[in-house]
């Protein structure tokens, strides 16, 4: 199975989305222990539907670092082989 992984040169990190916040906004839980506002961009938001408890790839912005965006959403057969290889530190 090819799942891909967060690139930390771009600064990307696994988070988990806590609540729905509307207008493509979501709340996140980062693997750095902070809690951002993230931004679900629109060419995901028409194809691709994120709930809470999804893990997801953010990326935090480099001038505000409350807020962050959506990069990438992983499926649940995804979760459970990052879970089995330790990828997820929650």
């Amino acid at each position: 199975m090819r799942v891909r992984l967060p690139n930390r040169k771009k600064k990307e990190m696994f988070a988990i989305v806590e609540s729905m916040m509307g207008a493509g906004h979501v709340k996140v839980k980062c693997e750095d222990g902070k809690e951002r506002l993230a931004r679900i961009p629109g060419k995901m938001r028409k194809r691709i539907w994120i709930r809470e408890g999804d893990i997801v790839i953010v990326v935090p912005w480099d001038f505000q670092d409350d807020r962050a965006d959506v990069r990438w959403r992983y499926t649940n057969p995804q979760v459970e082989w990052l879970e089995r290889k330790k990828l997820l530190k929650f």
